[in-house]
């Protein structure tokens, strides 16, 4: 809390200091003096403006925690990547996952992993009042309005239900009246070029407009390189071009249509960052080249590379009468990805690397329609009511390589490469209906009540394409098997009802306490990954969750104090889930938990057992308390400080997870330092195949506590120009991180942001110098256990007339010295140049 400590004590004493600033400039001689000296000496507060209850309000008049970040903000703080929102909405954490085939965000003490569950999210993403996947949003950001980020659960009144919140997002639209836009630039010592703008037009003034807008981003991710640069030495890349074009029509007073297009083509090659064992460990001693988190290095022979193309289509209608409106929002998604990645992960071969390679596409469409009041009714009613609509259809292919080496006397060189063709598709179709009531008492007190009907469907298979080309006699063979030949099929046809309650009272205009309760719900969740043919039934049980259900309590009190120059905001909730979808951390190699295998080998017409490792789920009970606060202060004209802080306090109740409990089988997880062997794991798991643990630990890796700290100050140096500076500190307590690994766990850290430079006093252009991680804070924010490799062998059985005899392959598998890790981002000193004209 250092640093933090200081940040803040340097914004207070400028906070003091500046009223004798003023009292100096009130003294100057001349009217015109006095009179401005006055005008800033009283500062107001901007009103921030929401849609959290699909109408426009102050966020100060909303009974839940809604945290903002403005176009300004994105502006201001050189937000570039989508990602970096969470430095500025404390308990948020956001990214996505490595082959770009989901995203992970977090958020109230529990996480979330897209990649594993079916589409339905812990925190639900909208882009213009549509739903949208996270990985879409979680990119490079252009022509931003403002995102709003809604805390606990959502659904009663917007889109899908989702248990610790949404995040929504809203694009610029035309003006109907003058022409306006901006251009804005990025260039920094790290490699990164950043270009985007946007230009609207009114075609009919008054009636007809557009606005385009686009950007070009070229970045070296996290500048993370590796040791062995065999097949291409090149340093990470990551190049985003994306355009986005939307049309606005509004022929009469009563009817406005709106309509937009967006494409994003992403391409990125990048390595994953390790780090040596040693430098948390002795247990298995130096690594061959000593690899330090301060390195940003990787052990990895060839890059991990992908490809991604969005394409978004969102449409929406408003017809006004008789002091109601009639809204219409439709949207669809296109996406299709293709990536590769290296599976030798422990690097074990040298010279040689084995893949495997991702392609897939998903369509998603939705429609929503709704009717809600524009007149209060009776004088007292609010009311919305509307139905939703939303389907998917996704579709992954993966080609798995697998080496068999020659035995050792024969130099242990690659023999044959084996390829797993696995096909996974997954449909889903919700319907809901929903309503909503505000009453108001008075000019001092609201209540609020809603509901929502949600009928859910969803299918999901997964089969392995080689199974379904063999003769009728080997099929039959799997076909007797607990699985069968289909491998993974999954059907879901569910359905809940959801409320949300709220009331609130203001004391006076400026202090309004409320309390809330709220449901939520989410169908079970559907892990993809173990291809076993020989599933037990708590290995199966590990692969799919029943229906989660939750239920939040909250109350908070938002009060704006000296005059409108200050907002202060608290809140306190508590949450209990039953079956959260708890999965085990790690993918990719990065993590999961050690099983036994049982694979069919053609050739041998035989299936054979092998140590492998998957990150199962399961569902638990979790219950979460936490708190939240905000404070907002126009010290002065020239002085603004924010501080935003969070406390989440999520923890499994109880919980029967899949583990690692090899080394010392008690029922209490292991922190495994290296793989099994196959015996060792057999001895232990029995029939099972894996294990399972009785557990009372955190639902969450991220920090407990997290707060962010603004504060801008700024003077005229002349008529026509301002100059400022800004800073931004984002602060990040101890974490445990994964608790079933003894190496994971997160010291506290913060990153300081500075930003300084010019401006035109009415905001027509901005020159601004920063540095990101000033301070170059280099802390490891996720470790992994020891890589490993799995791979098989030929034994030699003796030598026949024309040589050498091998038998059936054999499972085996190498643990390195070395770990994936995830650190803070490499610190930067940049320079950005905005222009804006007309309406921007």
């Amino acid at each position: 809390m250092g640093n933090l400590a200081k940040f803040l004590a340097a914004s207070a004493i400028c906070a003091l200091a500046q009223p004798s600033v003023v009292q100096a400039q009130e003294t100057g001689s001349g009217d015109a003096q006095d009179s401005d000296a006055r005008m800033r000496a009283e500062p107001v507060l901007d009103a921030i403006v929401v849609t959290a209850r699909r109408r426009s309000e102050d966020v100060q008049d909303v009974p839940l925690v809604v945290n903002t970040v403005t176009a300004e903000e994105f502006a201001e703080l050189n937000i570039r990547d989508f990602t970096d929102v969470q430095q500025l909405v404390p308990g948020l954490q956001l990214g996505t996952s490595s082959n770009s085939f989901g995203a992970n965000a977090q958020i109230r003490g529990v996480n979330m992993e897209v990649a594993a569950s079916g589409f339905n999210n812990t925190i639900e993403f909208y882009q213009n009042d549509a739903p949208i996947l996270p990985q879409v949003v979680l990119q490079q950001t252009f022509d931003i309005a403002q995102v709003e980020v809604l805390r606990g659960p959502q659904g009663a009144l917007r889109g899908r239900a989702s248990p610790s919140g949404s995040m929504i997002v809203t694009t610029h639209k035309p003006d109907l009246y003058e022409i306006g836009g901006y251009v804005a630039s990025t260039a920094n010592d790290i490699g990164t070029i950043n270009v985007n703008g946007a230009l609207g037009i009114p075609v009919i003034e008054g009636v007809a407009a557009v606005r385009v807008a686009g950007i070009f981003a070229e970045d070296e991710i996290d500048r993370v390189t590796t040791i062995y640069p065999t097949f291409e030495g090149r340093d990470p890349f990551a190049r985003s071009k994306g355009g986005r074009i939307t049309a606005v029509v509004q022929p009469t007073d009563w009817l406005r249509l709106e309509g937009g297009y967006q494409r994003l083509d992403r391409k990125r090659r990048n390595y994953d960052q390790a780090e040596s064992f040693s430098q948390v460990s002795d247990l298995l001693g130096d690594s061959p080249v000593l690899v330090t988190a301060g390195d940003r290095n990787a052990i990895a022979e060839d890059a991990r590379s992908s490809t991604e193309t969005y394409e978004i289509f969102n449409w929406q209608g408003q017809a006004s009468f008789a002091g109601q409106s009639l809204i219409y929002v439709g949207s669809r998604l296109d996406q299709d990805i293709a990536s590769t990645e290296s599976l030798d992960h422990g690097g074990f071969f040298r010279g040689f690397e084995y893949y495997q390679n991702t392609a897939g596409g998903a369509v998603a469409t939705s429609h929503e329609i709704r009717l809600q009041n524009e007149e209060m009714v009776a004088g007292m009613f609010d009311y919305v009511v509307g139905a939703f609509f939303r389907t998917t259809d996704s579709n992954n292919r993966v080609f798995r390589d697998g080496p068999i080496t020659l035995p050792a006397a024969f130099g242990g060189g690659i023999a044959a490469l084996t390829q797993q063709d696995i096909f996974s598709a997954s449909k889903t179709d919700e319907k809901s209906f929903f309503g909503n009531v505000t009453v108001h008492i008075g000019d001092a007190t609201q209540i609020s009540g809603g509901a929502r009907y949600i009928k859910f469907k969803s299918t999901n298979e997964i089969t392995l394409n080689a199974v379904n080309q063999l003769d009728p006699a080997d099929r039959s063979l799997l076909a007797s098997t607990p699985l069968g030949i289909g491998l993974n099929e999954s059907d879901i046809d569910t359905d809940k009802l959801i409320y949300q309650v709220s009331a609130q009272h203001n004391f006076t205009p400026d202090v309004m306490l409320y309390a809330s309760v709220g449901s939520s719900f989410r169908p079970g969740l559907f892990a993809v990954g173990d291809f076993s043919v020989n599933q037990s039934p708590l290995e199966r049980s590990f692969q799919q969750t029943d229906d989660e259900t939750s239920t939040s309590y909250e109350l908070g009190l938002k009060t704006t104090l000296m005059g409108g120059r200050m907002r202060l905001n608290v809140a306190g909730y508590f949450q209990e889930f039953n079956n959260y979808p708890y999965r085990v951390p790690g993918a990719s190699g990065i993590g999961g938990v050690y099983f036994v295998d049982y694979s069919f080998d053609q050739q041998s017409q035989t299936i054979n057992p092998r140590v492998n490792r998957f990150n199962f789920v399961s569902g638990v009970p979790v219950e979460v308390w936490g708190m939240e606060g905000e404070l907002s202060l126009e010290a002065t004209p020239d002085l603004n400080i924010s501080l935003v802080a969070s406390y989440a306090d999520g923890k499994i109740k109880d919980g029967v997870i899949p583990c690692n409990d090899f080394l010392n089988p008690d029922g209490v997880p292991d922190s495994p330092a290296s793989a099994p062997s196959l015996g060792e794991l057999m001895g232990v798991v029995g029939a099972d195949n894996v294990s399972a643990c009785t557990v009372n630990q955190a639902a969450s890796n991220q920090p407990r506590f997290s707060a962010t700290a603004m504060a801008e100050y700024s003077r005229p140096i002349s008529n026509r120009v301002d100059a400022f500076v800004r800073g931004l500190y984002s602060f990040y307590g101890k974490s445990g991180g994964d608790p079933t690994n003894a190496w994971d766990s997160v010291k506290q850290y913060g990153l300081f942001n500075v930003f300084t430079g010019i401006r035109d006093p009415q905001g027509a252009w901005e020159v601004t110098l920063f540095a990101k991680n000033l301070f170059e804070m280099e802390r490891v924010t996720e470790r992994s256990l020891p890589l490993s490799s799995q791979y098989q062998t030929l034994p030699l059985q003796g030598f026949g007339p024309t040589g050498p005899i091998f038998g059936s392959p054999q499972n085996a598998s190498f643990t390195s010295t070395y770990t994936n890790i995830r650190m803070t981002p490499p610190r930067e000193f940049g320079i950005n140049i905005r222009f804006t004209f007309g309406a921007r």
